[in-house]
């Protein structure tokens, strides 16, 4: 197998359902990289916040690239900001917030994908911004 290479270009980017506060930019998905897990950059909007959710079996990890947020897991609430790392494991509950003046971008992993790269490819096509490009350009 050729190691994989890809720039902002070549990340598509969606909104899983119109009024979701947060879209994400595909980094690697297990059809098209055919990888056995799911990356993406998470770009919440100022105030935005993913629905409660849980994963059978996926652990999800969250690397916080730029801004603050808090995060919820099975009731524990913690603070995030640029350089957190956040490892959800599978069955918890949990919710993830943009508590900053800003945008909060999370580069985010599902390992096994367990759907969620489907899920988001079914979603509502999204361009990048400026700031987007900028803050992925910086990474």
């Amino acid at each position: 197998m050729l190691p994989i290479k890809k720039s902002i270009a070549d990340y598509p980017c969606y909104r899983i359902s119109p009024d979701d506060t947060n879209y994400f930019a595909l980094v690697m998905d297990p059809v098209a990289d055919n990888v056995s897990f799911v990356t993406v950059v998470e770009v919440f909007e100022k105030g935005g916040k993913t629905p409660p959710n849980s994963h059978d079996t996926a652990y999800e990890m969250f690397f916080v690239l730029k801004g603050e947020g808090k995060a919820w897991c099975d009731g524990n609430e913690t603070t995030l900001k640029a350089g957190d790392v956040l490892v959800l494991p599978p069955k918890s509950e949990h919710v993830v917030e943009n508590t900053g003046n800003g945008k909060l971008y999370c580069l985010t992993t599902m390992m096994p994908n367990e759907g969620f790269a489907e899920l988001i490819r079914k979603g509502t096509p999204v361009a990048l911004d400026a700031e987007d490009i900028a803050v992925f350009g910086g990474m």
